[in-house]
């Protein structure tokens, strides 16, 4: 840590983000076998210095209870942000290092209990040196405890945001934090599996911050203090409207004719002045807000998903937009998770396909693009949530039928889908390049065609511009 990140407080975390908060009480009943692994029963009664008798771990306990005026390295509680009821778990790093102990893991397991009873979202505001010595492997069982209680809680459909604080390292991080729905986190916070005495001498520090999670696509943001309360109000409000409804196609920001010939439907697809996704977007959403990489190392800026309130509705809709460029496999990596995402909170679904079709360089092969795009067809295929697609431009091959949801792709009339390119049709056939353009007529890939076809249900209208 350099002296320009803060370490907050547990009270202070919760005061960046709420006025109002509400301490949960100590839990005092037995937990259920059946919803733990590891030790369970009620609030920890220990002989001296602990369940390994740890020399001087009582004074310990003591002096950081003093020190920090709680009684253990977690305070959990409820409170409204952002205008959404939530439970919040907030870290206190000053008691032994924000570790988890058995304790620690009664209260975690206390407030997912609680959450999923009153049916709340879980913001966790993370800042753990990971398992507490002083108890052992009773401490580090916990982790099974947590990620338990953190996968009951998402199969009950209920959202899980992390805050990354400065540091979140060890399992706290590998739990709590990595594995929630949303990670957000404060610039220049200590971040990674591995803390800052335990690293090899020679690891590069940047490596383990927040900036270089995110780069790495194991962060969705990275954001000030100022700037979290509105954003994490606007995440709460996202994910927990839910719709049964599928979303409409967008209307087309432009108007355009469709096209005589598939060359020429090529042609406008290709062309520098047509509409791309963020127009698309712009139109459509009154608020938005993006997830980042695929939780494997990767990112891919031309895959852009998130999650948005419609400007007709005010509905919550999820959208995994693609942006012109060839697709690498983070991006379908990425946009598999937010399907999925969506899907088990019951949020609608919007896709923009847009893609010459998916990278086929070297690099992409070794990240796994058949697997990356088998993937998204996976997630689409088995979503109960209802998916809307737009063709919005160049739609090739496998890399843009991934995206496209079954009886219920639409198109605009600057687009076209073709199973290949018609360049590289041609070169299969073995054709010379003067016969390109013929080519492209005989694969129907017109959006005229493609509803002829069966492949769209409709080629969708201009904006009306306000009267």
């Amino acid at each position: 840590m350099t002296e320009s990140v803060p370490r907050y407080t547990a009270r202070e975390a919760i005061d960046l983000i709420t006025s109002g908060f509400t301490e949960l009480t100590e839990p005092v009943e037995p937990a259920s076998p059946a919803s733990s692994v590891g030790p369970v029963g009620p609030v920890r009664k220990y002989g001296p210095d602990g369940p390994l008798s740890w020399q001087g771990y009582d004074a310990s306990r003591a002096r950081a209870a003093a020190r920090t005026g709680e009684e253990e390295s977690v305070v959990c509680g409820t409170a409204t942000v952002g205008g959404t009821a939530t439970v919040l778990i907030s870290f206190e790093f000053g008691f032994l290092g924000g570790s988890l102990g058995e304790r620690t893991g009664d209260r975690l397991e206390a407030a997912h209990a609680y959450a999923r009873e009153h049916r709340l979202p879980v913001v966790s505001l993370v800042a753990t040196g990971g398992s507490r010595m002083q108890e052992g492997m009773r401490a580090l069982v916990q982790l099974q405890r947590v990620a338990r209680q953190s996968t009951l809680t998402r199969e009950a459909g209920l959202p899980q945001i992390a805050v990354l604080r400065d540091p979140t390292t060890g399992g706290g991080w590998a739990t709590l934090g990595a594995g929630a729905d949303v990670v957000l986190a404060l610039p220049g916070a200590q971040v990674g599996f591995a803390g800052s005495r335990v690293r090899p001498p020679e690891a590069d520090p940047a490596a383990y911050t927040a900036e270089a999670q995110l780069a790495a696509g194991a962060v969705d943001a990275v954001v000030p203090p100022a700037e979290l309360p509105e954003l994490l109000g606007l995440w709460l409000h996202l994910l927990t409207h839910s719709s049964a409804e599928p979303v409409p196609p967008p209307p087309a920001p432009a108007a355009t004719d469709l096209p005589a010939t598939g060359w020429e439907a090529v042609d406008n697809a290709r062309s520098s002045q047509r509409p791309r996704a963020t127009a698309y977007l712009d139109a459509h959403f009154a608020r938005r807000a993006a997830i980042s990489g695929d939780r494997c190392g990767g990112t891919d800026d031309g895959m852009l998903c998130g999650f948005g309130v419609l400007k007709d509705g005010g509905r919550t809709v999820a959208y995994a937009a693609q942006t012109g460029t060839a697709t690498r496999p983070a991006g379908y990596r990425t946009a598999a998770r937010l399907i999925r995402l969506a899907d088990r909170l019951r949020i609608p679904v919007l896709t923009l396909v847009d893609t010459p079709g998916a990278a086929n360089d070297a690099e992409a092969e070794r990240q796994g693009a058949g697997a990356a795009i088998a993937d998204v067809f996976g997630a689409v295929a088995a979503a109960g949530t209802p998916l809307t697609t737009l063709l919005i431009g160049e739609g090739g091959s496998g890399g843009a039928l991934a995206l496209a949801a079954p009886d219920n792709t639409w198109a605009t009339p600057d687009s076209y889908f073709s199973v290949i390119a018609p360049e590289l049709a041609a070169a299969i056939l073995k054709r010379p390049p003067e016969e390109v353009r013929a080519t492209a007529d005989q694969l129907s890939i017109r959006p005229q065609d493609l509803v002829d076809l069966g492949v769209v249900r409709g080629i969708v209208e201009p904006l009306k511009s306000p009267s």
